[in-house]
């Protein structure tokens, strides 16, 4: 079977605070058997972007896979970084402040309403970006009280249509080689599907990426993303859910992300739209009262 091309292998990247090449990340993380399963396992509480950066960075700089924690984060358990050890690098959101008139020039296209019966804007106003920062380190970059990791949760599938607000519906479809399919905020799963759980995740994965809401809007073709990347992206997102839940199918999942593909490569937004969307799937399974708070999500 051939393997899916990248732009670039991020094993010769640099653990720099830089942006990363998300078309190469998810193509290493999909094609190397183990990656995904053993990143969901030890970084869960982490978004997918982030567990797939936090495991690479310890390949690449020789770094015993393992828990992290910001240096503060291991004081409050006990722990202290060892002298000498540096900070592997994921990504993190700051609040930014900007004045109203900063933000305008930056953006000529903002508009702010202000006269009669608008409420004039406060001087400066707040946003989010998302940074690359050093500053988690893995358990074995410490020492000192004994690690108790915490146990990995369950993921429950009722529990992740009632958080995605995705309505399970009869499969109805005449098509008798039809695995599944997706319609609006609902999703069918066909009695006899080859591998029921990866299909389900596939068809939830076209709802949390969007493309049911754009084929609802045919009338602007030019919002619709195309057949072939629509499909990419939901194999995608099935494949790194089975992958972290070790529910199998890897395998026919890589055939059929390379038959849509045709060679091509996947496009860096793509991919951070694949991440973003496993990450949401992958959360709204499990229980919110099991996941640590703490600014670990990445908007990728």
């Amino acid at each position: 079977m051939r393997t899916i091309r990248a732009r670039a292998a991020p094993s010769k990247a640099k653990p720099a605070a830089t942006t990363p090449d998300w078309s190469a990340l998810l193509i290493e993380a999909v094609t190397k058997p183990g990656i995904i399963a053993q990143a969901y396992r030890l970084f869960w509480h982490y978004s997918i972007g982030n567990q797939i950066l936090a495991m690479f960075e310890c390949m690449i700089r020789g770094i015993e896979p393992g828990p992290i924690n910001t240096f503060m984060g291991w004081k409050e358990l006990g722990r202290s970084v060892k002298k000498g050890e540096k900070a592997i690098t994921l990504c993190m959101p700051v609040t930014v402040k900007s004045k109203r008139h900063d933000l305008l020039s930056d953006n000529p296209k903002t508009t702010i309403a202000v006269g009669d019966g608008a409420e004039r804007p406060p001087e400066t106003v707040s946003f989010t970006r998302f940074i690359y920062r050093p500053h988690w380190f893995v358990l074995s970059q410490t020492e000192g009280k004994d690690y108790q990791p915490a146990q990995l949760p369950d993921w429950s599938e009722p529990l992740a249509l009632e958080n995605l607000r995705i309505q399970r519906i009869p499969f109805r479809h005449t098509d008798g080689n039809a695995q599944g399919y997706a319609v609006d905020r609902s999703v069918a799963i066909s009695p006899i599907a080859f591998m029921p759980h990866r299909t389900l995740l596939h068809e939830l994965a076209h709802v949390v990426l969007g493309h049911t809401e754009e084929l609802g809007r045919m009338d602007d073709d030019d919002s619709v993303t195309p057949r072939d990347i629509r499909e990419v992206e939901a194999e995608c997102v099935a494949m790194i859910c089975c992958s972290s839940l070790n529910l199998g199918g890897g395998e026919f999942s890589r055939g059929y992300i390379q038959s849509w593909l045709k060679g091509q490569t996947i496009p860096d937004r793509s991919a951070q739209r694949i991440f973003k969307a496993a990450d949401q799937i992958l959360k709204a399974g499990r229980d919110q009262h099991e996941d640590p708070a703490g600014a670990s999500d990445q908007a990728v």
